[in-house]
């Protein structure tokens, strides 16, 4: 299956908001407040991001979308964010993931950020995983209730 890596395409952030609600509800029983902050996050990329220091990855084979993941300006200068990096289950443990990670770390490089940064949750075992395999690491851990629900919330960096 051929998958290209392509920008934000119309329709494309109702189907972030979608997914990440469903996939979140079903697998981590995130309440309605979860898919509400993503179509916040969107949002704001679509109003005001700086297409020279942020950037959207939609994985898609033709007209099907398979992931995400988002570059944007992190809390200070010279540090990016990673965002909403999710994976259709079915393209789970076949190196989109992977691939997804490579081209948002290399966007960021490219755009001259030293840093970058994400927070997730350890329950995302795969993710961190594959954060841990790539370089990242984690700064600090902090159990929270977030959407409803018990987590440990997990804040990582990398070099870049």
């Amino acid at each position: 299956m051929r998958i290209d890596l392509t920008d934000l395409r119309p329709g494309d952030v109702d189907w972030l908001v979608e997914r990440h609600g469903t996939l979140y509800a079903r697998d981590e029983g995130f309440d309605a407040r979860f898919p509400a902050l993503v179509r916040q996050v969107l949002e704001a990329f679509v109003a005001g991001h700086d297409p020279a220091w942020e950037r959207a990855f939609i994985a898609r084979s033709g007209e099907r979308r398979l992931g995400s993941i988002f570059c944007v300006q992190g809390p200070e200068p010279g540090v990016a964010k990673l965002r909403l990096f999710l994976l259709e289950p079915e393209m789970r443990g076949q190196g989109l993931g992977r691939r997804l990670l490579a081209a948002n770390m290399a966007f960021a490089r490219d755009a001259g950020y030293r840093r970058m940064v994400l927070w997730t949750h350890e329950s995302h075992r795969a993710a961190v995983a594959l954060y841990r395999r790539t370089g990242w690491r984690m700064l600090h851990a902090e159990p929270r209730v977030s959407f409803g629900v018990p987590v440990v919330e997990q804040h990582w960096e990398t070099d870049l």
